[in-house]
């Protein structure tokens, strides 16, 4: 009788020693307060970094007459002021319209054949047993920390003397060359963190390395690839350096905005919708993708 009384009291005691306390209203009380600090000087920080962008939105609704007479805050305390004017106004802008036009090609073209070409080659040197692999992934390593500046002069001659100079083809060769270090570094990193036994199973089967990449490899790599997508279209659309050196007539919106403000006191009902419409793009193009940003960025670092 007392050993199953204390075979109970055992089987008693588990499940209470196995119960998490739960957490009182003092102790989280105390939480809060020692939290609340950081708490407000992040919601304080969140605001005055959204500030900017919001007086660009509300400046961008002001009518052209009063845009030099009043600031943005006039949008809030009196909305009725509020116009859409100056967005109809740039649409029939055939500047802008064919800024932003280029601006798109630019982006798209040069995102789609990079995020190709560094999967490609990042499977290749994950994967792929080939002489001076590991020496050629070095070298690409190496080229992460070439600036783009170094290579302006020398690819302006080289696009002199190819025809290259003012086209989106040669605006879009340029972004490929110099995204590709980062898209390859990334894209191996993912890429290598895939289980062995896949592919081998996929081998075994008589599957063909470009069946594994297209069946295998770019499913399981859909959050490096849009990754690489956001930060290189993110890159190619806020581009004004190069765009500048290699285009003339070829203007993507980042210039046609630049040379507006030459003229910033009477083209301000110009230049503000335009620059809004500049960043809401890329921020819809972010927003969408997002879910696959932070599992991009992980990649590789944990097997």
């Amino acid at each position: 009788m007392e050993a199953s009384g204390q075979a109970a009291g055992q089987a008693v005691a588990v499940p209470a020693a196995r119960a998490h306390p739960r957490e009182s209203r003092a102790a989280r009380i105390g939480r809060l307060v020692a939290l609340g600090p950081l708490n407000i000087l992040l919601l304080v920080v969140g605001v005055l970094w959204r500030v900017p962008t919001l007086g660009l939105l509300l400046t961008s609704l002001l009518p052209a007459s009063e845009i030099t007479q009043v600031g943005w805050w006039k949008v809030v305390s009196q909305p009725s002021v509020a116009t859409w004017e100056n967005y109809s106004e740039i649409f029939a802008n055939e500047a802008i319209t064919g800024a932003l036009w280029t601006t798109v090609q630019i982006a798209v073209l040069n995102t789609l054949l990079l995020v190709a070409i560094a999967a490609l080659a990042g499977y290749a040197f994950a994967w792929l047993d080939f002489p001076g692999r590991d020496w050629l992934f070095v070298l690409v390593i190496g080229l992460l920390v070439v600036p783009l500046q170094v290579a302006l002069i020398p690819i302006f001659s080289l696009y002199q003397d190819t025809g290259l100079f003012d086209t989106v083809l040669g605006l879009v060769l340029f972004h490929v060359a110099f995204g590709l270090p980062f898209g390859v570094f990334l894209m191996r990193n993912f890429f290598i963190g895939i289980p062995k036994d896949i592919l081998e199973s996929a081998r075994i089967d008589g599957a063909s390395e470009l069946r594994i990449f297209l069946k295998l490899i770019l499913p399981l790599g859909l959050p490096a690839i849009a990754s690489l997508a956001i930060f290189q279209f993110l890159w190619t659309w806020n581009d004004l350096i190069v765009a500048l050196t290699y285009g003339r007539d070829t203007q993507p919106l980042t210039v046609a905005i630049f040379t507006q403000t030459r003229q910033f006191g009477s083209n301000i009902e110009l230049i503000a919708p335009a620059s809004f419409l500049s960043l809401a793009i890329p921020l819809v193009v972010f927003l969408a993708f997002q879910r696959y940003f932070v599992q991009g960025m992980l990649a590789g670092s944990v097997k």
